[in-house]
């Protein structure tokens, strides 16, 4: 017998609270006491754990949700549910005492991990981010495939599996990087950040990312007054003041030096950097404690002089950063950066700046500046929501952010300090009583041939330049499998190119071409009902069944990634192509028809499969390739492989998906024996004269292993030239096999072929 009593004098801190441990019952257990107004950390482990209140008042809080919590109240949390237990009493209340025990069950916590109820949003609204470009300038490459790209895949899959989710960005007007470009182009700086920003609305839809919210700061009539509100709130928390530092100011000018207009050695890896940021090692400088300072504006050093300005004293937040940490999705490279930061016995962090662009603080402490774009950023976010639901009618507001709201980042690392480190300060300072649930989703930088992108050096390709109907898939498929996620990767144009003719048009589209021409061939153009089931047949259902799993891995929050969600995609071709060529060698065989059936009705299910997986990362191409096997356009995300119904028109044989890159270099001669292998295909396959079939392979062209054995004994008997079936079914194009044929011909043999061409 074990009994065990609450005794409130053994209690020792652990998780935030007061907690005693229970021996000898089997599994982990305790005793745990939450003090009036009390909370435990929320935290995340892979235990089963049951709790049972005891005495006093509160709540579970779950995802944003209230759940009462009285004496008899029993709770059991599956593993890798983030719980909370809060003590709602007053001053003078009564303690919250509960009774836990926990344990470890392998086959739950697996199950936990994969269930997308769990990893779900529930009802919650899902804010995703793409951070606020800079309307200096146009979108490149290297901005599309980080946040902005990110986020929209990101929203398209979760609303695919029900999520209430929006993509909001907009125009971050308040820039110095604007009025440098303001100065360069002639220009007003409201003039330029108007200009820019409908230029990059423009490059965005281009790409196909459509937006809930696009916010331009200095256009929105009710932001600046918004903004000196959320600032009056920061201030007013007592924790922020005017306090002087050492600045930098141009020493022929005079001008006070930050951002763009400075630069030197940071502070803490040393490297190069502007103002204010290093965007190596992602850590924040004050500009006056910059290595070797240098003015952008003259040739002379700086002069270094105080200045007032609204600041605050960031390292004195570790742990509520921690603990922010511990909520949502943080990865360890943010986690990471801000432990490093804290490792600094001071981090006082000037909130506003002497400037003539941007808006001045309701305060008049600091006449003459403006509040800083970055922290003014975090004010920028919430009001995005603000607008949204004013115009969906919902009651979202920028002065009261609730609990329910779920907040997801995309963002390159050079601004995670503001993210994930300024911002969850900012917000407490703002809003004690609110636990901002915000997931962060950080790339690297994207270079172009192995070089940083570079408007100054015009070492960039801009979205415009790239971006049609006919390019819009392959280049957001060609970011999507070179996305910098953890890494640095590069954009190289020749690897686009032949990731073009290669994979899209000299796989995928091929695969789809020849597909739709056997089901017109053997079964009319419409989906054929599965026969008999084969051991191969089944294995390859259960491979589309774990290419779902893992391409749904890869788009869902905990494991995002669009570099391993391409893969996934080029891994179903991939893997259909492997099965389709096994399979083609009883195409033509007399009572096998049922097999055959069951073949091509599960080459189709891929296809299938292929056209719902790929919405989020191209959704021009899933939706074509959908009315092509006769569905609507995709909206749900698929659970099970499914077949395609018996009986639906397929119109996949002369379907279009890809196009090669035009311009880029002249037509290739054809082979020498191109004429005379298209006359022998066409002979044997009795296709109509008229009919251009060069450029397309005998699979493409429904040619049965009957038809390709005849096609193999003409080329051995004029060429002496072995083809395997292999090579004749997947090897290419007729055109392409010709020139394999014409490498292992001997030349006379190609010659006498192609002298009776010439004379005909």
């Amino acid at each position: 017998m074990i009994i065990a009593s609450y005794d409130a004098d053994v209690l020792e801190q652990a998780f935030g609270i007061d907690m005693s441990g229970v021996e000898g019952l089997g599994t982990g257990a305790g005793w745990g006491r939450v003090a009036p107004g009390r909370v435990t950390d929320s935290h995340h482990h892979d235990e089963t754990e049951l709790f049972v209140v005891v005495s006093g008042q509160g709540d579970f809080v779950i995802d944003g949700e209230r759940h009462p919590a009285a004496p008899g109240t029993v709770i059991l949390f599956e593993p890798f549910e983030s719980h909370v237990l809060e003590n709602t009493a007053g001053a003078g209340g009564a303690d919250l005492v509960f009774f836990t025990q926990y344990w470890r069950d392998a086959e739950r916590a697996m199950t936990s991990a994969t269930d997308p109820v769990r990893k779900g949003f529930g009802e919650r609204p899902v804010f995703v981010f793409s951070t606020p470009p800079t309307p200096n300038g146009d979108l490149h490459l290297g901005h599309l495939s980080g946040p902005y790209l990110g986020a929209d895949a990101f929203t398209r899959y979760q609303r695919m599996t029900g999520a209430e989710a929006y993509h909001l960005t907009g125009s971050d007007d308040y820039q110095s990087y604007v009025i440098g470009a303001a100065r360069k182009d002639g220009r007003t700086p409201a003039e330029t950040a108007a200009h820019y920003s409908a230029e990059i609305a423009e490059t965005l839809r281009l790409m196909d990312i459509p937006l809930d919210q696009y916010t331009v700061t200095d256009q929105d009539p009710d932001y600046r007054e918004g903004l000196k509100d959320f600032f009056g709130k920061v201030v007013a928390s007592g924790e922020v003041a005017v306090a002087e530092h050492d600045a930098l100011y141009d020493a022929t000018t005079g001008q006070y030096l930050y951002e763009l207009d400075v630069k030197g050695g940071c502070p803490g890896c040393a490297r190069p950097t502007s103002g204010n940021i290093c965007e190596e090692c992602g850590e924040p400088n004050t500009v006056a404690d910059l290595v070797d300072a240098r003015s952008n504006l003259s040739e002379v050093a700086p002069r270094r002089a105080p200045a007032a300005r609204w600041s605050l004293p960031l390292h004195a937040y570790a742990g509520e950063v921690r603990a922010h940490h511990r909520l949502g999705r943080v990865p360890a490279r943010l986690r990471e950066l801000a432990d490093r930061l804290f490792r600094r016995p001071a981090l006082d962090i000037p909130l506003t700046h002497p400037s003539g662009w941007g808006v001045e603080p309701r305060e008049g402490d600091t006449e003459g500046q403006v509040i800083w774009v970055w922290p003014e950023m975090s004010y920028g976010f919430l009001h995005g929501i603000q607008s949204l639901g004013s115009r969906l009618g919902r009651p979202w507001k920028a002065a009261d952010p609730t609990a329910d709201w779920k907040i997801v980042h995309f963002f390159g690392y050079d601004n995670s300090f503001y993210h994930a480190v300024l911002y969850p300060v900012l917000y407490k300072l703002a809003f004690p009583g609110w636990n901002p649930d915000i997931d962060y989703h950080v790339n690297e930088f994207y270079l172009l041939e192995g070089e940083k992108f570079s408007t100054s050096r015009r070492h960039a390709i801009w979205g415009k330049e790239i971006l049609n109907e006919d390019t819009v898939d392959s280049v957001r498929y060609f970011l999507a499998s070179t996305r910098p996620e953890g890494l640095r990767t590069d954009f190289r144009r020749a690897a686009y190119e032949a990731t073009l003719d290669e994979t899209l048009i000299g796989t995928w589209q091929r695969w789809l071409n020849g597909l739709g021409a056997r089901v017109v061939k053997h079964h009319d153009g419409t989906a054929p009902d599965a026969g008999n089931w084969t051991p191969e047949h089944t294995a390859f259902l259960a491979k589309l069944g774990s290419r779902l799993a893992a391409v749904t891995a890869a788009l869902d929050n905990d494991g995002f990634s669009l570099a391993q969600a391409a893969a996934e995609l080029d891994g179903i071709v991939a893997d259909t192509v492997r099965f389709a060529r096994a399979e083609g060698h009883l195409t033509d065989a007399p009572g096998w028809d049922s097999e055959n059936r069951t073949a091509t009705a599960l080459e189709l299910a891929a296809a299938r499969l292929l056209a719902h997986a790929a919405v989020p990362v191209m959704p021009r191409f899933a939706g074509r390739l959908a009315a092509a096997l006769g569905l609507d356009a995709p909206s749900t995300w698929p659970r099970t492989v499914d077949l395609l119904t018996p009986g639906t028109p397929v119109a996949l044989a002369d379907a279009v998906f890809f196009r090669p890159t035009t311009g880029s270099a002249s037509a290739p001669t054809e082979p020498a024996l191109t004429g005379w292998l298209t006359e022998l295909a066409r002979t044997v396959l009795r296709l109509p004269e008229d009919e251009a079939i060069a450029h397309r392979t005998l699979t493409q062209l429904a040619a049965g292993s009957l038809q390709a054995v005849t096609v193999q004994y003409q080329i051995l008997d004029a060429l002496d030239v072995d083809l395997t079936m292999d090579e004749l079914l997947h090897g290419g194009t007729l055109s392409e096999l010709a020139a394999v044929l014409a490498e292992r011909a001997e030349p006379s043999a190609v010659a006498a072929l192609t002298a009776g061409e010439d004379a005909r």
